[in-house]
């Protein structure tokens, strides 16, 4: 247990997956009947990792914190899912979503793994649509596509601004067939307290309904996590509150590395913090940037008066106002990746330009668009002469169908209307490319612990694109893992039932036991939000859009005094053994505190910058991340030693036989 061996196939990369499914070891279907499957999570990766091992035969048990899996939060998913389908015949391929996907991750992800999801997403589409999931459609009947940061081509398939909701009743209607075929047990509301390993292998975990209070347990021949990212060790996140970094960081307390904990990414299209009020920030599609335009005032006195409220954004004429990624980066203009376009906002409003109270927003500007489409709508309708109002009425009406549902909720938020004013947008933390590391099938350095979509680190390297998570989540659970696991679940068919009165059930149930007690005998002198918050300042001033080796030594320091600090005097209200919420994010939180901390460590550790991950002592003079090849090219995979000081590096040495390693250039 526990070396890095990638089991990426042997070939040329285009035939690596065929090859490596036609020689991995299958289970019969006679066999699947014995043999059981846990998935922890139900959310687009778990859900469709469990329904399609219950369709082939496996008898799956799923774990989802949630009253349903339909409330998981890959619903928050808003903007569409990548897909080289090509329909709009403007030049995209496999290939070309493998090239944009390894540059937009700054060259830090494994090439074999990329591939893959490039060519398993085409059918995803085909498997959704099958499913019933209403993706727009074009004029000519084929599925529409619109395009999204870091790419030249068209190739997001969405479903208006609800795409997640859409794909994952899809997954849940697939789910509810197994349901109700016995195929799979749901265990809903419950979480996830500790992996079990017999004779090193995964053969359950530990869980705790959060309704009764009640600790369970329940085995497995194979555990696959599924538990999303750790984006709200931040605290304010554009995750939901409940999501967290349990499941995965019990995993690797059990002897799962972690991978590249410090490679998080910053949102740059994401409604600003109004105050310390708030508890979660939300966040506007990516796909906003197709048609929105970010600016913010020439003149800083122009800034300083919109802040004060003497000036409106409508009231700046076109030539007083600054396009900043459409100057900075002409060819990809507002749809730049992430990374890129978050660094731009914070170095604007850092120059004071900012528009918001505050001083920490830019605007999203639809006002062109709605002329644009107003213009041609009056054209196509033979109205040639149109006047203004009748121009800015059909645009309108264009740019609510494409984007409406996303206009109401910023109006409802913000208490603006953005059809007349510019929406206001900064960035936030969102989504993590860290997690727990896995070879080419998906496993974890544990025997028999799968983990899939967000939670693991496989395909997105140090940033992920837009619209890529949907697609690595449903690729990995409904094309990947099914084939993967096989040939582990191969050598178990004669292994028979699991038995949970073992020795080490025993033991892990007592460490769960010791665990909650040490949380509920806390002196009472803080509440569980006091720590979260205060670990989320860390993490955002010293450990969020911009870092230097001074603040992240002081960060790890500053996060082992506050857990210190947790241990000895949270206070959680309640009784561990029935409905608890504090408990719940007590235990979230104490594993935020450790995480936080090798975080930190890992980001201390890499001397550069490479995508969500900037150095401030690494950057070109024009303010670009500047990696180091030749001492980074690698995955930092951490392995636990009992304290996040104590994690020892292991690195997985990344190498790029088909496209050339350069600077990433979006000008």
């Amino acid at each position: 247990m526990g070396k890095l061996d990638s089991k990426v196939p042997s070939g040329p990369l285009a035939d690596k997956w065929t090859k490596h499914k036609n020689e991995i070891n299958l289970v019969n279907p006679a066999n699947k009947r014995n043999i059981d499957v846990i998935v922890v999570g139900t959310g687009l990766a778990g859900g469709s990792a469990a329904a399609t091992l219950a369709e082939l035969g496996y008898n799956v048990k799923t774990f989802c914190y949630q009253d349903s899996p339909r409330r998981a939060h890959s619903i928050a998913a808003q903007g569409g899912i990548n897909a080289a389908k090509n329909y709009q015949g403007d030049g995209d391929s496999a290939y070309r979503l493998f090239y944009d996907t390894v540059k937009g991750g700054d060259y830090r992800s494994r090439e074999a793994n990329v591939y893959r999801l490039a060519e398993e997403s085409a059918n995803i589409i085909d498997q959704c649509v099958a499913q019933g999931v209403p993706f727009a459609r074009e004029y000519g009947g084929l599925l529409d596509n619109r395009s999204f940061g870091g790419v030249l081509v068209s190739r997001t398939f969405y479903a208006k601004g609800q795409t997640g909701q859409q794909l994952l009743l899809g997954c849940y209607a697939a789910m509810n067939r197994q349901i109700n075929r016995g195929k799979i047990k749901p265990y809903n509301r419950h979480e996830m307290m500790d992996l079990v390993l017999v004779d090193g292998k995964a053969r359950g975990i530990i869980a705790r309904d959060l309704v009764s209070g009640e600790i369970e347990r329940h085995s497995a021949h194979a555990v696959v996590l599924a538990t999303g990212g750790y984006g709200n060790v931040f605290f304010l996140s554009t995750n939901a509150m409940g999501s967290n970094v349990m499941a995965a960081w019990r995993a690797h307390r059990r002897g799962a590395y972690f991978a590249n904990p410090c490679f998080t990414q910053i949102h740059p299209t994401c409604i600003p913090v109004s105050g310390d009020h708030q508890s979660k920030l939300t966040l506007m599609s990516e796909s906003l940037r197709n048609d929105g335009r970010i600016w913010v005032p020439k003149r800083k006195e122009d800034a300083e008066n919109i802040r004060q409220g003497k000036l409106k954004p409508t009231q700046l004429k076109e030539e007083d106002r600054d396009y900043y990624l459409e100057r900075r980066y002409p060819a990809f203009g507002n749809l730049v990746p992430r990374d890129v376009a978050s660094r731009a906002a914070k170095e604007r409003c850092d120059a004071g330009f900012g528009v918001n109270k505050t001083g920490e927003a830019v605007y999203l500007d639809f006002a062109s668009a709605i002329e644009r489409y107003g213009k041609e709508e009056a054209l196509t309708h033979g109205m040639k002469d149109a006047d203004n109002k009748t121009i800015t009425k059909l645009g309108r009406q264009v740019v609510e169908n494409k984007y409406g549902n996303l206009f109401q909720m910023y109006e409802k938020i913000v208490d603006e209307n953005p059809y007349e004013t510019p929406m206001m947008i900064y960035p936030a933390v969102h989504y993590t490319m860290g997690g727990l590391w896995v070879d080419y099938n998906l496993q974890t350095t544990v025997d028999g612990c799968y983990c899939i979509g967000e939670a693991n680190f496989s395909d997105h390297g140090a940033n992920r694109l837009g619209a890529s998570a949907l697609m690595q989540g449903l690729a990995d659970g409904y094309f990947v893992l099914p084939y993967t696991i096989g040939d582990y679940l191969s050598n178990d068919i004669r292994t028979g039932e699991i038995s949970i009165d073992s020795p080490e059930f025993d033991q892990a149930e007592e460490a769960v036991r010791e665990r909650i007690e040490k949380l509920m005998s806390g002196s009472g002198k803080h509440s569980v939000d006091h720590y979260h918050k205060l670990l989320g300042k860390i993490m955002w001033n010293k450990c969020g859009m911009a870092r230097n080796a001074e603040d992240l030594t002081s960060a790890i320091d500053d996060i082992a005094a506050l857990r210190e600090d947790f241990w000895a005097n949270v206070k959680v209200t309640g009784v561990a053994d029935s409905l608890n919420a504090e408990l719940e994010k007590a235990g979230r939180v104490a594993d935020f505190l450790e995480l936080g901390e090798l975080f930190a460590k890992d980001a201390l550790h890499r001397d550069e910058s490479c995508g969500g991950h900037f150095r401030e002592e690494y950057q070109t003079p024009e303010g670009e991340a500047l990696r180091d090849d030749e001492n980074f090219k690698y995955v930092a995979a951490w392995e636990f030693k009992g304290e996040p000081k104590n994690a020892v590096l292991h690195k997985e040495n990344l190498k790029y036989e088909n496209i050339e390693l350069k600077t990433r250039s979006y000008k």
